[in-house]
């Protein structure tokens, strides 16, 4: 057993929204109450995925989620759990013994909804039973409303698919991001005269409606940068079908091949649309980065 005492907050976190926020803020109140580590414990893929035999697109990807709950909550101790079938046909009981003897936990955190066992069987109810008999510590949080819908990672994937970033940051939190390392494309920097990096989502991601986007550019060391990020096929320089995350740095210069990066999406601002050819979509980027310069000049407090 791990001698570390753990406060974990267990759940799967998709997009790590205002209604995880509540589950976490209380996984840090718990801790700093007994001296425990905060922890959370998630899974790497969905497990609907296997349960359902479909696939979930999801808002992040498991670096995503993990540098989301890390970045704005401070919990470092993050757990991903492989979701195989072995763990879908699981009894409840024993997947809480197994989990309980290997990270130690002293307190538990869940929201109302969770099941977890072979077939769901394990319910938020049954987990506090199981604490009470144990000698655990138990916090259920009860639903997180917003204009009157209950905050859940479906409703935002469907504001991303829309492209309604701002409406998503709203049940967010935080704006929708993107996490990957920067790669080589086309070197457009140098040709329509704005800096570019190239990235990409990851498969199992959901990808926003294609156009361009209003962002900022956040890198490793903690800089950041205003930009006009395009989501699509890029069909004035491009033959595939490969969707690709192409941003244009607003005021910077300098190579950031290899380097981590976060999008941060803020607005929509225009569909993606073929042009003539460079000139005619220099033009263009030059447009969509006074339109994005204007955008965070009306909103200075993002």
């Amino acid at each position: 057993m791990n001698e570390i005492k753990r406060v974990v907050a267990i759940g799967f976190f998709d997009g790590v929204h205002i209604g995880h926020a509540a589950l976490l803020e209380k996984t840090n109140q718990r801790s700093a109450e007994s001296g425990a580590t905060a922890s959370v414990v998630s899974f790497d893929v969905h497990p609907d995925n296997l349960v359902f035999g479909g696939e979930v697109k999801l808002i992040n990807s498991a670096l995503g989620r993990e540098d989301l709950i890390r970045r704005l909550f401070g919990i470092d101790n993050v757990v991903f759990l492989h979701f195989n079938r072995h763990m879908m046909t699981m009894p409840w009981d024993e997947f809480l013994d197994s989990l309980c003897e290997e990270l130690n936990i002293s307190h538990i955190v869940v929201g109302h909804d969770f099941c977890f066992g072979y077939r769901g069987e394990g319910t938020a109810e049954k987990l506090e039973a199981y604490c009470s008999a144990h000698g655990l510590g138990c916090d259920v949080i009860p639903p997180v409303t917003l204009d009157g819908r209950i905050v859940s990672s479906t409703y935002i994937r469907t504001l991303i698919e829309k492209g309604d970033m701002e409406e998503a940051k709203r049940y967010l939190g935080h704006p929708h991001i993107l996490t990957d390392t920067v790669h080589s494309g086309y070197h457009l920097g140098s040709k329509l005269g704005a800096p570019t990096i190239n990235m990409y989502f990851p498969e199992g991601v959901l990808v926003p409606k294609h156009g361009v986007y209003a962002t900022r550019v956040c890198l490793e060391g903690g800089e950041s940068y205003s930009a006009v990020t395009n989501v699509g096929v890029r069909p004035t320089v491009g033959s595939g079908n490969r969707v690709s995350v192409e941003s244009h740095l607003l005021d910077y210069s300098g190579n950031l091949y290899g380097r981590q990066a976060r999008v941060e999406f803020y607005a929509f601002l225009r569909a993606e649309e073929k042009f003539a050819g460079f000139e005619a979509l220099s033009e263009q980027i030059a447009r969509d980065a006074d339109t994005a310069k204007s955008y965070f000049v009306r909103h200075e407090s993002l």
